[in-house]
């Protein structure tokens, strides 16, 4: 068993390495809400761009190019909140959820059947649906949304099962990791959201 992992190790990418080590700094930046965080997104989701295309998950890979974008939003958005000292976190009125649940639903089926016909993805329908999700969430995170958490919980699951499946345990386990820290990741910004002054 020692031996299988260790050329599991062995047979890991430097940039996959590089993806993982930075993502980890990413996310736990994140939760801290340091500003931070959204320089090491960026540059562990210009290697994972390049892994996930490897890995035949062309809306993995398409998804790192909006992280990146959005590490630029993320960036600008939460300095501007220090500045202002308005950086308070909010949240979405239920509503709106189960609009965009329905529409990240709906975005997935049709964005897998032109995968479907138009490429070789390996898992077509959980690939969109983790990149509509990610795309979402990525956008509450900027917007400070509380609820944001909720959406990585979901969406760091799935990815985790997939990544997996394509043979990528370490960025399987990565993501997995993002799945606890989404937990305290959610509890930690409740309990700010709570204490903040009305």
């Amino acid at each position: 068993m020692i031996d299988a992992l260790l050329r599991e190790l062995h047979a890991i990418s430097p940039v996959e390495a590089l993806g993982v080590v930075l993502g980890y700094l990413y996310v736990l930046l994140i939760y801290r809400r340091n500003r931070l965080g959204w320089i090491a997104g960026a540059i562990s989701s210009v290697a994972y761009m390049y892994l996930f295309a490897g890995a035949r998950l062309p809306m993995q890979s398409s998804l790192q190019v909006y992280y990146v974008i959005m590490s630029v939003y993320g960036w600008r958005n939460w300095t501007r909140s220090e500045r202002q000292d308005a950086g308070g976190i909010s949240r979405w009125p239920l509503r709106y959820h189960a609009a965009a649940v329905l529409a990240i639903v709906l975005a997935s089926a049709l964005l897998a059947g032109l995968l479907r016909h138009e490429t070789h993805a390996a898992l077509p329908f959980l690939d969109s649906m983790t990149t509509c999700t990610c795309l979402f969430a990525t956008w509450l995170l900027a917007r400070l949304k509380l609820e944001n958490w909720l959406y990585w919980i979901w969406a760091d699951s799935l990815t985790a099962y997939m990544l997996m499946s394509q043979g990528l345990p370490l960025s399987a386990g990565l993501y997995l990791s993002y799945l606890v820290i989404a937990a305290f990741g959610l509890h930690t910004w409740l309990r700010r959201y709570r204490h903040q002054s009305p």
